[in-house]
C-alpha cells in the first residue's frame, strides 16, 4: 500500500471511530427516565391483575396500538409516539406478583422500566411507573426535551 493510501485508510478509520464515539455520547445524553405514580381506587390484587392483561393496554393506555403476548415473558408492542408508530419486543426480566414487573426491550425502540404496586389501604393502590428510553434521532430528542413523552406517560 502506498503511503498516501495508508494515511487515507487511517484517517477514515479514525473518522469512523470518532463518529461512533459521538453517537455513544449523544445516546448517553439523551437517555431519559420518566417516573409517574397514581393512586387507583381498587384493591392491589385487582390493579395488579389488570396490569398483567397486557393485550388490554390499547383499551386504556393512550398511544398504545397493540400489545401481543408471545409467551410468558415476551411481548410485542406497537405504539404511536410523537406522531410516529414505534414497535419493539420486550422481555419481562422480573415479575413478583402483586408487587413489581420489570422489563427491557429486546429490539426496536430501546426502552426498559418497571411498575410497582403498593397497597395504600384495602381499597386503594399506588402504582408507580418508571420508564428509561433512548429517543431515536434528533427530532425525538427535541420532543423529549419539551416533555412530550412524559406527558403521554402521565395521560395528559
Amino acid at each position: 500500500m502506498a503511503p498516501e493510501e495508508d494515511s487515507t485508510f487511517a484517517f477514515l478509520h479514525d473518522l469512523a471511530e470518532f463518529s461512533a464515539n459521538i453517537n455513544r455520547f449523544i445516546a448517553q445524553i439523551f437517555v431519559k427516565e420518566i417516573t409517574h405514580d397514581i393512586e387507583v381506587h381498587a384493591p392491589l390484587y385487582v390493579v395488579y391483575d389488570q396490569w398483567t392483561q397486557f393485550e388490554e393496554f390499547p383499551r386504556f393506555m393512550e398511544g398504545v396500538v397493540e400489545v401481543r403476548q408471545e409467551d410468558d415473558r415476551r411481548l410485542l408492542w406497537r405504539a404511536q409516539i410523537g406522531g410516529q408508530e414505534k414497535q419493539w419486543r420486550a422481555e419481562i426480566t422480573e415479575q413478583i406478583p402483586d408487587f413489581r414487573i420489570v422489563w427491557s426491550s429486546l429490539d426496536g425502540t430501546r426502552n426498559s422500566g418497571k411498575v410497582t404496586f403498593e397497597a395504600v389501604d384495602p381499597q386503594r393502590t399506588k402504582v408507580t411507573l418508571s420508564i428509561t428510553y433512548e429517543p431515536e434521532g434528533f427530532l425525538e430528542a427535541v420532543r423529549d426535551t419539551l416533555g412530550f413523552l412524559s406527558l403521554r406517560v402521565q395521560g395528559i
